[in-house]
């Protein structure tokens, strides 16, 4: 599927503030895809800009200025072709739970464990019979179908329990539940930022999407959209995996000034053939 993205972000401040350095998360992961062009304009202009790849294999760029500003705009606009990924040819895999991992602890550890979170993980499990494929399959159905969809612009994700409490949330949510339940039985799992194809949102507009991917022996990482009840195919280009939601921010820094406030505004377009 091609993908053609323009995501512009706008920070507008009430008087002159100087800008710290910012670590901007927008440019696409090269797994399975292939790029088609790519363009990145920061505005005012950086005096240092500087490419790399993070601790967690994303592609990320850092920025620094000079001078005042009342305003600092980042624009992105990519054009990519993604590849379906390749037939599902499972292995023999153990029953849930699991024990023993050689994947990073980051990716299995969770800072608050909640009986709630682990309850409901341990129930679809059970009905999977204890098929790690069958837990995925069953926990991506559940969030999608018993569960009401939300859009909210700030905010970092709820807790897991919040989520499986409240039984609605933002994707970010869904998906932060979606990694406790895999990690409550030893499943490693990460949280993905980017962006996806389908347009029907609750607000009509597009929006940073979020979704989750799940390591499995002699499979890699595989992909789970929640929010649309998805395994993660062609239909989804990500900019950044992480072990949790604040590695993934697609703009991050901060400036100086008195008393100074901000507006933060975007606007997404994604068109897709």
């Amino acid at each position: 599927m091609r993908f053609s993205v323009s995501h512009e972000t706008l920070y507008r401040y009430a008087a002159p503030v100087w800008l710290a350095p910012h670590l901007l998360r927008l440019t696409p992961r090269l797994e399975g895809v292939e790029m088609v062009s790519r363009e990145l304009v920061v505005e005012p202009a950086p005096t240092l800009w500087r490419d790399s790849v993070d601790a967690f294999g994303n592609l990320v760029t850092h920025v620094e200025f000079d001078g005042a500003t009342e305003v600092l705009r980042i624009a992105s606009r990519f054009a990519l072709d993604a590849r379906t990924p390749a037939p599902l040819n499972p292995p023999d895999l153990p029953g849930l739970p699991w024990t023993a991992s050689h994947d990073p602890a980051s990716y299995l550890a969770q800072a608050h464990p909640d009986a709630d979170v682990s309850a409901f993980a341990g129930r679809l499990a059970d009905e999977a019979g204890g098929s790690a494929l069958g837990f995925l399959e069953r926990l991506n159905r559940s969030l999608f179908t018993d569960f009401r969809h939300d859009i909210r612009d700030g905010g970092a994700a709820r807790t897991p329990a919040q989520t499986l409490a409240l039984r609605h949330g933002a994707c970010r949510d869904l998906t932060v539940l979606f990694l406790a339940a895999c990690r409550s039985l030893g499943l490693p799992a990460r949280f993905v930022s980017g962006y996806q194809a389908h347009a029907e949102t609750p607000d009509g507009r597009r929006h940073l999407h979020a979704w989750a991917q799940a390591r499995l022996p002699g499979l890699g990482w595989r992909g789970y959209d929640p929010t649309h009840g998805l395994a993660v195919a062609d239909g989804h280009v990500a900019l950044c995996a992480a072990p949790e939601q604040g590695a993934t921010m697609p703009v991050e820094g901060g400036y100086w000034g008195e008393a100074v406030a901000s507006t933060l505004s975007f606007e997404v377009s994604i068109q897709t053939r």
